[in-house]
């Protein structure tokens, strides 16, 4: 009886826009899901919602830790969302150049809403951090 072999071939593909994004698609998700699952517990569950008022929100942003917590929530979360947009557009523009331009306007437009929204939410709180 004969046996058949077989070989594998190692092919590199130089990364694009496209993988790139794939891959920071897969990314995000998978930082987002103890991020989401953590925000959902402590306030759904721990805190309740009905017990959510301006001075419980002041408390959590008297921690820095708080704040970059919410600062990775809002850019993996709309990193995810504007990757989405960036597809549906895919299919309705066809020329290169277009997409590529349309790539460049949508990553800076997540850079800088998350940039405003990070600044905002570690810096925006007119209230200095406990020392203990």
């Amino acid at each position: 009886m004969a046996t058949a072999t077989q070989t594998t071939r190692q092919v590199r593909v130089k990364p694009n826009y496209e993988t790139i994004a794939w891959k920071w698609m897969r990314y995000s998700a998978f930082a987002m899901i103890p991020l989401v699952w953590g925000h959902m517990i402590l306030q759904d569950v721990i805190v309740g919602v009905h017990r959510i008022d301006l001075d419980y929100v002041a408390m959590r942003w008297a921690s820095l830790f708080w704040r970059i917590y919410d600062t990775l929530l809002l850019g993996f979360a709309f990193a995810h969302g504007v990757n989405g947009l960036r597809q549906v557009l895919n299919d309705f523009i066809h020329a290169d150049r277009a997409r590529k331009v349309m790539n460049w306007l949508l990553f800076l437009f997540w850079l800088i809403i998350t940039l405003i929204g990070g600044a905002a939410l570690i810096g925006g709180v007119n209230q200095p951090f406990p020392l203990s």
